[in-house]
């Protein structure tokens, strides 16, 4: 691994702050875990540390993991459907995403993860499988989240209507903490093994542990080769060398810089193969930092813009993500064009894809720092509750009255006013209760570009309800920087959740319209469209209007 820095005008600031790290002792408590870094209340964060030694700590789990994996392989499974949201799901899919691309096809079962309750994403997983030969992981730390439940349910009642009753258990693992419901479900209706966690883990600090390791474990991966990077880049961090020679602390020092200089928007660019590596870094940053009006602002998978010096604000900082002889023009012409524009820029060269153990590590010491760095509890989400006690009222209101609350309805033109209106530093968040789509994805970038180009601030994008739990923190908790556009569809099926008396389309649209209202009482500034049934077809119609 490389890792070069062209930081321009901000080099001297940044090494003082990594200088300070120095005098204050910085690596040194983090290596102790004194929550002191962040908060004289150690709530949330002395049972949060555990990460900092997973490398090394997880090796000791590996035998069993590879005897599990080949004990599923031998039944004659074909995939592996992961149950999961946010931290669950997030990292084990970006390895699946990253280093499963790479891997011999049909050797061991194939991996899907279910992380939406749009019902389209959920009739698209249910055809992409068979009930009868599908290991289904349910994954969830507290063990009551509920879109993870009630995909279990969902999938439950179709293994056991293939399999009956009695046989349905082995179809399901879960991985959660011990003592949390899901583990007593687990007992209680005989899945094939409960995977117990270790507690002290954040959920989006958890991707090393069994988490990440279950699932890769299950598809074939060579988890000893992903710890040990991992394992080089923690005795790098966790020995006794100045911050500005400790990869993690120094990345920290400069996230923590940029934000206070401005340049929250910290965005990645990277060649096809890393680019899931996004989806992660989104959610540790959001959430760990996006609180207290303040925070880093990730934004990844922007596409890249021809007119790099126009379209920009100085708002950005960038970060090249890129494997060891992957020569790719496109990025590589971009990070020199930013770099001759004046914008500040880490370019971080992974030697292969195994590498990405040593990522994952790398950026959850970075956050840390930052948050230090920031003043900044990096542990908790405080701001998510607003969304989840929103919905709870939705859902309340649809059981009593039978029906949802009318949803507020608006246009692109009421979007082009806000963007009209924006400042710079500014940026616009797409938050999609949509299926995932080439046309969608496409139409999505599109708008992307014109914002973009027109108006010159940043530009993200989420599916919901996955971001609820990655950068739903950032939105409310963060700077009043956002503009949010909300998106949502016609349901084309619905689908009924087994024993929650409700479908996947009430639940996907009571988390949206709750969502919409938690924004709105912070008074942030919010468009909600309705696309109807060819969303694609609407979005290009918003995306033209500008």
């Amino acid at each position: 691994m490389t890792d070069r820095y062209h930081l321009g005008d901000y080099s001297q600031l940044v090494a003082q702050a990594a200088a300070k790290l120095d005098s204050d002792r910085v690596p040194a408590r983090l290596r102790d875990h004194d929550h002191t870094l962040w908060s004289d209340d150690p709530a949330e964060i002395s049972d949060r540390l555990a990460w900092l030694t997973l490398p090394t700590d997880m090796r000791s789990s590996l035998p069993g993991l590879y005897e599990f994996a080949n004990a599923v392989r031998s039944a004659g499974y074909r995939h592996v459907t992961l149950l999961g949201m946010g931290g669950s799901s997030l990292g084990p899919e970006v390895i699946r995403q990253v280093i499963g691309s790479t891997m011999a096809d049909g050797a061991y079962p194939r991996m899907l993860t279910l992380d939406s309750t749009v019902p389209d994403w959920v009739a698209a997983a249910t055809e992409q499988v068979d009930a009868e030969r599908t290991l289904f992981a349910v994954s969830s730390k507290s063990g009551t989240t509920t879109e993870p439940l009630t995909f279990y349910a969902y999938f439950r009642g179709l293994v056991e209507a293939a399999l009956g009753m009695e046989a349905a258990g082995d179809n399901f693992i879960a991985v959660t903490d011990p003592g949390t419901p899901l583990a007593q479900r687990a007992e209680s209706e005989n899945f094939r093994r409960a995977f117990l966690n270790n507690p002290d883990i954040g959920g989006r600090y958890s991707v090393l542990s069994l988490f990440g390791l279950v699932p890769a474990a299950l598809t074939g991966m060579n988890l000893d080769r992903l710890l040990a990077s991992a394992e080089r880049m923690q005795a790098r961090c966790l020995d006794d060398s100045p911050a500005s020679e400790n990869p993690g602390g120094w990345l920290g020092a400069v996230i923590g810089t940029m934000v206070k200089q401005g340049r929250d928007k910290l965005t990645l660019i990277s060649t096809d193969s890393l680019a899931p590596f996004g989806l992660w870094v989104e959610q540790l940053l959001a959430e760990s930092t996006g609180k207290n009006s303040t925070g880093v602002i990730p934004v990844a998978a922007e596409p890249l813009p021809d007119d790099v010096a126009g379209c920009y604000g100085d708002d950005r900082f960038f970060v090249q993500l890129k494997l060891a002889n992957d020569d790719n023009a496109v990025p590589d012409a971009a990070v020199e064009q930013l770099k001759s524009a004046g914008h500040p820029v880490a370019i971080l060269e992974l030697a292969d894809e195994y590498d990405l153990g040593a990522e994952f590590y790398r950026w959850e010491y970075a956050t840390a720092v930052a948050g230090h760095l920031l003043g900044i509890h990096p542990f908790d989400q405080p701001d998510v509750q607003g969304a989840k006690d929103r919905t709870v009222s939705v859902l309340e209101q649809w059981q009593q009255d039978g029906k949802l609350p009318s949803a507020r309805s608006d246009d692109g033109a009421a979007l082009a006013r806000l963007l009209e209106a924006s400042q710079s530093g500014d940026y616009l968040a797409i938050m999609a209760y949509l299926p995932d789509t080439y046309a969608i994805r496409e139409t999505v970038n599109r708008l992307r570009q014109r914002v973009m180009a027109k108006y010159r601030i940043a530009t993200t994008m989420g599916y919901g309800p996955r971001f609820l739990h990655s950068t739903g923190q950032l939105h409310k908790g963060g700077p009043g920087s956002g503009i949010f556009l909300q998106l949502t569809q016609d349901h084309r099926s619905d689908i009924t959740i087994p024993g929650w008396d409700l479908s996947f389309g009430v639940l996907a649209d009571a988390q949206a319209l709750g969502d919409l209202q938690a924004l709105d009482d912070l008074g942030r500034r919010t468009v909600s469209v309705h696309l109807g049934n060819d969303p694609a077809a609407g979005i290009k119609r918003i995306a033209d209007g500008l």
